[in-house]
C-alpha cells in the first residue's frame, strides 16, 4: 500500500505545483516568473520541481492545461458551444486581466510548432477541439440563419481562432488594443441580424 500513498501524494503535489505556477506566471508573467520562487513556495528545491516533470518546458505545457482546466471550471467554453461567440470574448477579456499567461500562452504554442517539443500534442488537441467546437457552433448558427452563408464553418473557426490568437499578440504589444472589441467586431461581420 505505501506505494500507491506515495503516488497520491505525487499527484497532489503536482497539482500543488500547477496551481501555484498559474498564479505566478499570471502574476509576474513569463519572463519574471521564476522557477526557483515556485518551487520555493511548495516547498521544494528547483531541482525538486523538476523531478515532477521532464523538463521545465512540460511544466509550462501542463500550466497552460491546468489554465484551461481552471477556465472551463469557470465557465467559460468548456465542453458547451452553444454560446461561443459571447464565451469566446469572455475568454479573451479575462486575458488582458492575466498578462502572464497570454506571455507563456503564446511564447509555449509558438516553440510546441515543433513535434518534439512537450507540449506539442496539447496544443495540436487543443486548436482540433477549439475549431471542432466552433465549427459545430457557426455550422448550427448558419442553419438557423443568424450567421452567412457561403463560406465554409470549418474556416470560419480558423479565422476565429486566428483573430483570438493573432489580437493577443497585438495587445502583448499594444495593451491599448482591445482584444475583446476585436473579437466582438469579428463575430459581426459573420452575423445576418
Amino acid at each position: 500500500m505505501p506505494e500507491k500513498r506515495g503516488y497520491a501524494k505525487g499527484i497532489a503535489k503536482r497539482e500543488e505545483i500547477l496551481a501555484r505556477a498559474l498564479e505566478v506566471f499570471a502574476d509576474k508573467g513569463y519572463r519574471k516568473a521564476s522557477l526557483r520562487e515556485i518551487a520555493a513556495s511548495v516547498g521544494l528545491s528547483q531541482a525538486g520541481l523538476l523531478h515532477h516533470f521532464s523538463s521545465k518546458e512540460e511544466l509550462f505545457a501542463e500550466v497552460l492545461r491546468k489554465r484551461d482546466e481552471v477556465d472551463s471550471a469557470g465557465g467559460e467554453l468548456g465542453g458547451d458551444w452553444a454560446g461561443a461567440a459571447d464565451g469566446l470574448v469572455r475568454i479573451v477579456r479575462h486575458n488582458a486581466e492575466v498578462p502572464g499567461l497570454v506571455q507563456l500562452y503564446a511564447t509555449i504554442s509558438a516553440e510546441a510548432a515543433d513535434a518534439d517539443h512537450p507540449g506539442h500534442d496539447y496544443f495540436v488537441s487543443r486548436y482540433q477541439q477549439i475549431v471542432a467546437g466552433l465549427e459545430g457552433y457557426l455550422r448550427s448558427e448558419q442553419e438557423a440563419g443568424r450567421v452567412r452563408d457561403g463560406v465554409d464553418p470549418r474556416m470560419l473557426a480558423r479565422l476565429a481562432v486566428a483573430v483570438a490568437d493573432g489580437m493577443q499578440v497585438q495587445w502583448m504589444l499594444d495593451p491599448s488594443a482591445d482584444m475583446g472589441d476585436a473579437i466582438e467586431a469579428f463575430w459581426s461581420l459573420l452575423r445576418t441580424q
